[in-house]
This record gives C-alpha cells, structure tokens and sequence, in this order.
C-alpha cells in the first residue's frame, strides 16, 4: 500500500496533499526485469530513476511494455536504454490542476515531484482523477 498525503478541504488541492510518497526507485544500470519487479512489490506504476542523489529519469508501466514488445531479454536490458531521461517534475506546492496539464499535453501519466532537488513523491493521472472525484468542481 502507498502512503498519499491529505487530502484536506481546500478546493485547490496541490501535489502534497495527493502524491504518493513511497516512491519506487532504481538505477540506470538496473534490469527492466528488476525494476518493474520493484514496481510490482510497491503497487505503482512507475520507478524514478536515480543517479546517485539525482532524478536521472522514469521508467513507466508503458516503458516495460514497449521493451518486453520489442522481444528483448528483460533481465539483461538495463533501465537506462527504456526510462525517459531528464523527466519533468513539479514541486509540492504546484496545482492539481497544472499538473494534470502538464501530464496531458504532454502525454504523460506520472510526474515526480521535487522539493530542493530531492525526489519526495509521484503524482499520478489516477491521483489527480481521485482527487477530483472527491472534491468536484465549485459551481
């Protein structure tokens, strides 16, 4: 199970209150296999990447698919030629509503977010979605 912030009752919610917080991590070096294996094990879809203490890049429930189509072995691809290098991220305090903007134009489903270079949770389209199943929109 995944840890989400509060949702609490502000109608604009920010990232914080919906991310989750138990963010899978691997590196560039590590197996597809291993890391959707991690991805499994923490019930998300996505990994973020990590070089060190740095955000190298994402790996996506997506990403394993196209690399398990492409009939490579997944146990000896590393992350680093599936992930998306250099992703976008948002801090804690960014809008539901520009995130989820973010995400949607650019084809996207799952955003890191950053507070003072330190990766502190994901967002996913899910979350935004439940966030606003929860709390509609003020008429």
């Amino acid at each position: 199970m995944t840890e989400r912030g509060n949702p609490g009752t502000s109608s604009r919610a920010v990232l914080r209150d919906l991310m989750t917080t138990q963010v899978a991590k691997t590196t560039p070096d590590t197996s597809v296999a291993a890391a959707a294996a991690g991805m499994v094990a923490a019930n998300v879809g996505s990994t973020v990447v990590m070089q060190g203490s740095f955000l190298a890049g994402i790996l996506t429930e997506r990403d394993v698919l196209k690399a398990a189509a492409s009939g490579t072995d997944l146990t000896a691809s590393k992350v680093s030629e599936w992930m998306t290098p250099d992703p976008q991220s948002a801090s804690p305090d960014t809008p539901a509503e520009e995130a989820a903007q973010i995400m949607l134009m650019n084809g996207f489903r799952h955003l890191p977010v950053v507070d003072d270079h330190t990766v502190c949770g994901v967002v996913s389209l899910r979350d935004l979605f439940s966030a606003r199943i929860r709390r509609p929109l003020a008429p």
